[in-house]
């Protein structure tokens, strides 16, 4: 399914800013803008403030209050790492983020356990059968992931 298109990271960053209303979550935000200061852009030269094609790259750094902990880092190449209580999912394209934060705090975020081989992943999924899926290691099982834990098998 597609999702909205986000077309910046200020746009991001604005649908971040409704959902954390929506909610009740407090929210910080850091900005990072110019090739100087984002964190992918290894290849702009020392002091560049501008990209090659003289646009102003644009990374944003979302911390939501509220459990379960949540952090959004959004990138100027259209993707964004998203961490829940300490599990890191990378490369979550931005237009995806707010469906998952969505699922996050909608109840729809799980944990999975097996037996064998033996590990917990953290699943989330979003409308039109898209799950983005992390393996928890278990000394990182939050409060929220254990109660976030489904069933074993």
């Amino acid at each position: 399914m597609g999702h909205p298109h986000l077309p910046t990271t200020e746009a991001a960053v604005t649908v971040i800013r409704e959902i954390a209303d929506e909610f009740h979550l407090d929210m910080t935000v850091t900005d990072d803008i110019g090739a100087d200061q984002t964190s992918r852009r290894t290849s702009a030269g020392a002091f560049a403030v501008l990209d090659p094609d003289g646009s102003l790259p644009h990374e944003a750094y979302v911390e939501l209050g509220g459990s379960p902990a949540v952090t959004v880092q959004i990138f100027p190449e259209d993707d964004a790492k998203i961490t829940v209580d300490g599990v890191e999912f990378m490369d979550v394209p931005r237009d995806a983020v707010p469906a998952f934060l969505r699922s996050v705090y909608g109840g729809l975020a799980s944990v999975k356990g097996r037996f064998f081989p033996p590990g917990y992943w953290l699943k989330v999924p979003l409308p039109g059968d898209e799950t983005y899926r992390e393996l928890v290691p278990r000394s990182m099982l939050s409060p929220w992931l254990t109660r976030s834990l489904r069933s074993q098998s």
